[in-house]
């Protein structure tokens, strides 16, 4: 688990101006990560806008990413979905040759009720080949992991961490305080990795941090080892822009920051829509008010 802590960048896909997938991009975003600090990558998951991917050009972005990366850091694969079979036929189905854990959502959509969330990933735990972390997200499934969920789970061997985007820090920290020593919490909001660190949590998987690797990952670290002063120095420096990112959506806003510094173009796939030029020009200058470029 150690080599889960800290800062994972939720890799954004890079499109250029037809859509289509930008493989020399992948490699240069890789390397932007790995120099500013970056602790390990998350590929496919709802950043890399996974949704819109077919089959074949997911196999090819991992296979991009883990090229570039060349076992430098470690990889988590998202693989999630409301169907469960379906979910353990594509763990079936993977390649796991250079990957280190499995990122898998709470079922969206379907809404199942708790016991059905505990079966659901007791069942991908007791068939995946690599160690699972639960990604609670209820702003896009539209139905919460409870407390009491978490904490069962957390007691299955191939469970290690949840990704906690619930926004609910009494939650939170009901989790932190009565988990086993094995299992960890993950921030999954780039706004509360502080608090969720100074409670107890492990790090963060973040979309900020791959546009913004070395004063976030400076802020994390600060955090991990009780430098709370310094931590904050570094939180408050990127908060303005934290928030223009998520403003028009994501990732839109983190492939906005991402083109301002040079390092891919800003376009995604429909429905989702590529952030406007308004948003451009104030991010911009939120960015250099913050001496990020």
């Amino acid at each position: 688990m150690k080599k889960f802590k800290g800062t994972g960048a939720a890799l954004v896909t890079p499109f250029r101006n037809d859509r289509r997938v930008d493989f020399g991009a992948i490699e240069k975003l890789v390397n932007h990560c790995i120099d500013g600090g970056i602790d390990y990558f998350v590929a496919m998951g709802t950043t890399g806008e996974s949704a819109t991917l077919t089959a074949d050009e997911k196999n090819a972005v991992l296979e991009s990413i883990k090229e570039a990366n060349s076992g430098r850091l470690p990889i988590v694969l998202g693989i999630g979905g409301n169907d469960t079979l379906e979910i353990e036929r594509q763990m079936r189905n993977q390649d796991f040759n250079g990957i280190d854990a499995i990122l898998s959502v709470s079922p969206y959509y379907n809404k199942p009720t708790q016991e059905g969330i505990v079966g659901h990933y007791k069942y991908l735990a007791d068939h995946a080949p690599k160690p699972i972390i639960m990604y609670n997200v209820p702003g896009r499934t539209a139905s919460n992991m409870s407390t009491e969920t978490t904490l069962e789970l957390a007691d299955h061997e191939n469970i290690i961490a949840i990704k906690e985007a619930g926004g609910d820090l009494n939650q939170i920290m009901e989790i932190i305080k009565n988990k086993p020593r094995s299992f960890e919490v993950i921030s999954g909001d780039d706004g509360l990795t502080l608090p969720m660190i100074a409670a107890g949590g492990f790090g963060v998987i973040s979309v900020i941090g791959q546009a913004f690797p070395e004063p976030f990952t400076k802020m994390v670290n600060a955090a991990l080892k009780g430098s709370f002063k310094k931590a904050r120095k570094e939180h408050y420096q990127l908060w303005d822009t934290t928030g223009l990112l998520y403003e028009e959506g994501n990732p839109a806003g983190v492939k906005l920051a991402l083109e301002i510094q040079g390092i891919m173009e800003s376009k995604v796939r429909m429905p989702l829509v590529s952030g406007s030029a308004d948003l451009k020009s104030r991010l911009t200058t939120a960015m250099k008010l913050a001496k990020l470029i």
